[in-house]
């Protein structure tokens, strides 16, 4: 499960963020390139845009959901 501490810099700033543990598996840039991109001097993904509408947010639950190494995190806040 991600950690809000772990969290990377390169997220934009909001409830959803990816964290240091994130192993560059393409697998969310993949599934939402709209919201996750690619740091390219570490080569982890980060949040790129924050979801607005109910189905971006279940999008992006989904895509949180299926994260191989439970880098995605949802910090509760809105």
């Amino acid at each position: 499960m991600a950690t809000v501490t772990d969290r990377l810099p390169q997220n934009l700033t909001g409830r959803y963020y990816v964290d240091s543990t994130c192993i560059d598996c393409d697998q969310c840039r993949a599934l939402a390139p709209e919201f996750f991109g690619r740091h390219e001097e570490s080569g982890l993904s980060y949040m790129l845009r924050q979801p607005e509408s109910a189905d971006e947010i279940a999008r992006v639950e989904e895509v949180l959901a299926t994260c191989a190494t439970g880098s995605i995190g949802n910090d509760g806040e809105v």
